[in-house]
């Protein structure tokens, strides 16, 4: 399986639903919070969302991605340098405060998990859909941006995160 050409104006958008998980705190004795104003969120945070596609032998271990669907017809066939557009890939990805990869052993902030596709949006807004620490029965809005592309499997994107539903 290829990846994205690094020299690729593409970039994956998450789909649907991303279940953000982790974060230190317990749902228990937790009490709700809804915000009463669309433009005043009960909790905002950054978190930086890391991508490693599998690229189909040797970095089996580090991988935190996979393609399940080829490319479509019409990007192989308009292109030789294989942008997968339309390709749709499934994660479990660590998410940081800061823009660094966790090192070994160190527990990232948050994971999401979902599914994504390629497509050339430049940001993008996703729902926010529970979790479990301080996205216990979370709702909010998730913006997307990509921070980094380096060679052809790894992405970075930023999150700015608005929950109006929290549990605090």
């Amino acid at each position: 399986m290829q990846g994205l050409a690094a020299s690729s104006r593409l970039s994956p958008t998450v789909l649907v639903v991303v279940f953000l998980l982790g974060m230190a705190g317990s749902a228990h004795g937790l009490e709700r919070l809804v915000s009463s104003n669309s433009n005043e969120p009960c909790k905002k945070m950054t978190l930086y969302y890391h991508d490693i596609l599998y690229d189909g032998g040797n970095n089996t271990a580090n991988a935190t991605s996979s393609g399940i669907t080829k490319p479509t017809a019409l990007s192989t066939s308009r292109s030789k340098n294989t942008t997968y557009f339309g390709m749709l890939a499934v994660f479990n990805d660590p998410m940081t405060a800061g823009k660094a990869l966790p090192v070994a052993g160190e527990e990232p902030a948050a994971h999401a998990e979902g599914f994504y596709f390629y497509d050339n949006e430049k940001t993008r807004d996703i729902s926010v859909v529970g979790g479990t620490g301080d996205f216990f029965m979370a709702r909010g809005i998730a913006t997307l941006s990509t921070d980094a592309l380096e060679g052809l499997y790894y992405f970075r994107l930023r999150m700015d995160i608005k929950l109006y539903e929290c549990y605090v």
